[in-house]
C-alpha cells in the first residue's frame, strides 16, 4: 500500500475546497451538531412535551428571534458593497416586517405562535421569565458577528442550509401532536422559502470570499459555533423544564401556565 507523502498531505490540507466540497463540509457540521438531534426537540417531535414546556420553548426562543434582525443589521453595516447590503437587508425585513408591503415579519409571527401556546404576547415581548442561559447564548451570537471577520459572520448564518428539513418535520409533528398550535405556525411556513434563498446567497459569498483554505476553515468553525449556540439554548430548556427541572430564580414557571 502506498504511503502518502508529507508534502502531498500538506498540499491537500491547503487546497481550496470547491463549492461542492465546501457545501459538503458545512452540511457535515449540520449532521453532527445541528439541534435537530437535541433531546428537547426529539421530545417535541414525539409529542412528549407538556403545554408548559412548549410555552417555555416559545418564550425563550422569542429572545433568539428578536435578536436575529439585530444580528443581521450588524452584518449589514459591515457590508462591503451595495449588492451585498441589498441582499442582506432582505433578512432584516423578513423578521422585522415592512408596513408598506403588508409584511408583518417573523417576529410578529413568532408572537402568534407563543399566543397559540397560551402565553400573552405582551409578556413574551417584555422578556420576562427568559432563562439567563438563553440570554448568554444568544448574546454570544451577537459577539460573533461583531468581533469576527465578515466572512465568519456570514458563515455563522449557514444553519439555513439544513434548517428547512427541520422546519418541515417540526410543522408536521406540531400539527400531529399539538393540534391547538395549528393557528400559530405561519412563522415556519414563511421560513420554508426564506431560509433556502438566504442560504444560497450566504454560501456563495463564503465560497467567493474565502481566498485560502485557512479562511474556509474559519467559516466552517463559525458554523460549528452557531450550532453550539442553538444547542446550548435547548440544553438550558431541558435542564430547567425537563430534567432535573430546576428553573433559576426569575425564570418562567410551568406551574403558572397561562391558558
Amino acid at each position: 500500500m502506498a504511503v502518502r507523502s508529507v508534502e502531498a498531505t500538506r498540499a491537500e490540507d491547503t487546497r481550496l475546497l470547491t463549492l461542492d466540497e465546501l457545501r459538503a463540509q458545512l452540511r457535515a457540521v449540520g449532521e453532527e451538531r445541528y439541534h435537530h438531534k437535541h433531546p428537547f426537540h426529539l421530545m417535541m417531535h414525539e409529542g412528549r412535551l407538556s403545554r408548559g414546556q412548549l410555552q417555555a420553548w416559545a418564550l425563550n426562543r422569542y429572545y433568539y428571534q428578536s435578536i436575529i434582525p439585530v444580528k443581521d443589521s450588524i452584518i449589514l453595516s459591515r457590508g462591503p458593497d451595495p449588492v451585498f447590503r441589498r441582499a442582506w437587508r432582505k433578512r432584516v425585513v423578513d423578521h422585522d416586517g415592512d408596513a408598506t408591503n403588508n409584511n408583518v415579519g417573523g417576529i410578529h409571527r413568532w408572537l402568534k405562535l407563543a399566543e397559540a401556546t397560551g402565553l400573552r404576547a405582551e409578556k413574551v415581548r417584555s422578556g420576562e421569565g427568559i432563562l439567563p442561559a438563553t440570554r448568554f447564548a444568544v448574546n454570544e451570537y451577537l459577539n460573533i458577528v461583531r468581533s469576527r471577520s465578515l466572512l465568519e459572520a456570514v458563515a455563522s448564518s449557514l444553519t439555513e442550509l439544513f434548517s428547512r428539513d427541520l422546519i418541515s418535520l417540526r410543522m408536521e409533528k406540531l400539527r400531529q401532536h399539538y393540534p391547538w398550535l395549528a393557528g400559530g405556525l405561519d412563522y415556519f411556513e414563511a421560513r420554508l422559502t426564506q431560509a433556502p434563498e438566504d442560504a444560497k446567497f450566504a454560501l456563495n459569498f463564503v465560497h467567493e470570499n474565502a481566498k485560502t483554505r485557512a479562511e474556509q476553515e474559519l467559516a466552517i468553525q463559525a458554523l460549528r459555533d452557531k450550532c453550539d449556540i442553538l444547542w446550548a439554548q435547548l440544553d438550558a430548556l431541558y435542564f430547567a423544564y425537563v430534567q432535573p427541572g430546576w428553573p433559576p430564580p426569575g425564570a418562567f414557571r410551568m406551574n403558572g401556565e397561562e391558558s
